[in-house]
């Protein structure tokens, strides 16, 4: 497996950038080489996205959702992979949103993307263009507020 964490500084309440992140279909406006994600229910998504260049599908599901503070899932098919997106107050106008992403490169092409930073690049674009499309609207699309994997 592989790793790669990125963090950026979003310019808006924890919630608002907590709230963008739960919608989930909105992904693709964001998240380069994202074609689609699909909620199939709470804790259930299906994922279509380009991986080295080759279009691949796979389901992951949400193992912890806790408001204004973290998000958790892993992969139950297709492409593996796991990871988690945390929340952190900065100020009432400022957020800091960490993500850290497990992944494993089965394919040629994947394994050298990966070996030359290809993901970890690419998660630093994704979470600049999350920034511009919070900090540009201002306000979430929608959200969800309840929990997964709470004790």
């Amino acid at each position: 497996m592989s790793s790669v964490e990125e963090s950026i500084e979003v310019n808006v309440p924890i919630s608002t950038a907590y709230n963008q992140w739960t919608q989930f279909e909105e992904f693709p406006r964001f998240m380069d080489s994202v074609h689609e994600v699909r909620q199939l229910d709470a804790e259930h998504l299906h994922w279509r996205a380009s991986v080295a260049g080759k279009e691949k599908e796979w389901d992951a599901e949400i193992t912890e959702q806790t408001p204004d503070k973290r998000i958790a899932w892993r992969s139950i098919s297709g492409v593996k992979n796991a990871g988690a997106v945390s929340f952190h107050k900065i100020s009432d106008s400022a957020t800091r949103v960490m993500l850290q992403m497990d992944y494993d490169p089965q394919t040629f092409g994947e394994k050298v993307g990966d070996a030359l930073g290809a993901v970890k690049m690419q998660a630093k674009g994704n979470l600049n263009r999350f920034k511009e499309l919070i900090e540009g609207r201002g306000v979430e699309t929608g959200a969800w507020r309840g929990t997964v994997g709470q004790h």
